[in-house]
């Protein structure tokens, strides 16, 4: 047997297989720390192209036909901690026809003292039907911006595309439920002192 298989590491090659270590595991780290923040915007496109985890698709315009069947569609409105806002639909649900177009729109108020930024994300459940509900105009994803007691009316245009009709695993669905949540921009003034106020329809 070779005598070299228990021969001890010199001084000089520990330090440099230490560093050799080092330096693998912080390549490592980085690199996983990039994906991680290159996988959100990527993952959000993805979702708005396909309406996956109950994302809407959003339209150019509605080229659709009208069909007879009915939907009904709830509305949501919700605050995020940090933001002192009002925030509700016009009314709590619509009815309409597959193909349809409509308008609503939604309240919001600034109640606090201080101007205040925010941004709006959606979602739509149940999740199978994200990809058949279209939104042709909405404030999502664009900053609202308030003044001190300033309220605004916000409008979202939609419909729901009649090839969900078609669909065998929900074309019995009769209610769709679009939600709202207002998160305080990082480009806004901080209001995290404030009481997050909550609206369900």
């Amino acid at each position: 047997m070779s005598s070299d298989i228990h021969q001890p590491m010199r001084g000089g090659q520990r330090p440099r297989a230490l560093r050799r270590t080092l330096f693998l595991a912080v390549t490592a780290a980085t690199l996983m720390l990039g994906l991680s923040f290159a996988a959100v915007p990527a993952y959000r496109l993805f979702c708005r192209a396909t309406g996956f985890a109950g994302t809407p698709l959003v339209a150019a315009q509605n080229t659709t036909k009208r069909l007879g069947q009915m939907m009904v569609v709830r509305f949501d409105a919700n605050v995020a901690p940090g933001l002192a806002f009002d925030f509700a639909p016009e009314t709590p649900f619509v009815h309409l026809h597959l193909g349809e177009t409509k308008t609503v729109e939604f309240h919001v108020a600034n109640e606090s003292d201080q101007p205040a930024t925010a941004v709006a994300s959606f979602n739509i459940q149940p999740d199978l039907a994200a990809q058949y509900f279209n939104k042709l105009s909405c404030f999502c994803f664009d900053e609202t911006v308030l003044k001190p007691h300033e309220s605004k009316d916000l409008p979202v245009v939609f419909f729901v595309d009649p090839a969900l009709a078609k669909d065998k695993d929900i074309r019995s669905l009769s209610s769709i439920t679009l939600s709202y949540t207002f998160f305080p921009s990082k480009a806004g003034k901080s209001q995290a002192s404030a009481t997050a106020k909550t609206r369900l329809n």
